[in-house]
């Protein structure tokens, strides 16, 4: 069985990847529960200063599988909430961690997978990344801090016109509206990730721990808003024009094979 989430530690930075390419990295729970006790278990390594958030394939990741929603059809309701609730699990593990993240985006996001974006301390963005919702095309509510994170990040103007006409935020804008730190090429970025995480690993571990407590007290906040968004996920996806849009997406596109 092929891990779906690899973890390795060098250093004392921690590097987790995504690995399901073949399907784009797309979410389904068992990715999810493996991030989880990742995170996890980095969050109980004292020798751990920092943590590297990527992925392996072309994209990043793309939110939902849809095909794990038609797959649960039968039992919408619970699949649903087992998905996005380990999904805003691993949103607040990765704030509740007393160590920064930092996120190295090198293709596409869609969906909820913002929220393994948004969540981080720090994000590097390749200048091919996006990032797109695709709520008001395919049909679910938005997921995965698209209300709960992004506006505090970019706005709440610019989440609207994002979410509601399906609008993509290339790399540059993400950069210049503060969803992302900078660009760095596709090729390096990698290495530039864990570069700065061993230098932000040899500075004061006690400093920078009250530092992200303290930049991150609207915590609460945001763990209510995500509890807020699974509802009114639950509330859409059992609807016609929920579920209708997940089968429709499915029927028209084939799973394409990722080559790295």
């Amino acid at each position: 069985m092929v891990d779906l989430i690899l973890h390795d530690t060098a250093n004392q930075v921690a590097i987790l990847t995504l690995n399901r390419p073949e399907r784009h990295n797309s979410l389904i729970p068992e990715l999810l529960e493996e991030l989880l006790a990742a995170i996890t278990a980095v969050s109980t390594n004292s020798s751990i200063r920092a943590l590297v958030l990527q992925a392996n394939g072309r994209s990043f990741s793309t939110g939902g599988d849809a095909l794990g929603f038609m797959e649960h059809e039968h039992e919408l309701e619970a699949y649903s909430r087992r998905i996005v609730g380990l999904l805003n699990q691993v949103i607040l593990a990765l704030i509740d961690l007393p160590i920064p993240v930092i996120t190295a985006v090198h293709g596409i996001v869609t969906g909820g997978s913002i929220g393994l974006v948004a969540a981080a301390d720090i994000v590097l963005v390749a200048p091919e990344a996006s990032f797109t919702p695709y709520y008001s095309v395919v049909g679910p509510s938005p997921d995965g801090g698209w209300t709960a994170l992004v506006p505090l990040l970019i706005g709440q103007r610019r989440a609207a016109e994002a979410i509601y006409a399906n609008r993509t935020i290339k790399a540059e804008e993400a950069v210049g509206w503060g969803l992302a730190n900078r660009l760095v090429a596709a090729t390096n970025i990698r290495d530039e990730a864990v570069r700065l995480a061993r230098q932000i690993a040899c500075l004061k571990p006690g400093s920078i721990r009250h530092s992200k407590k303290l930049l991150n007290l609207d915590r609460k906040q945001i763990a209510t808003q995500l509890n807020i968004e699974l509802a009114h996920f639950i509330q859409q996806i059992i609807t016609e024009e929920g579920i209708g849009g997940f089968r429709d997406y499915v029927n028209k596109t084939k799973p394409k094979q990722v080559v790295e």
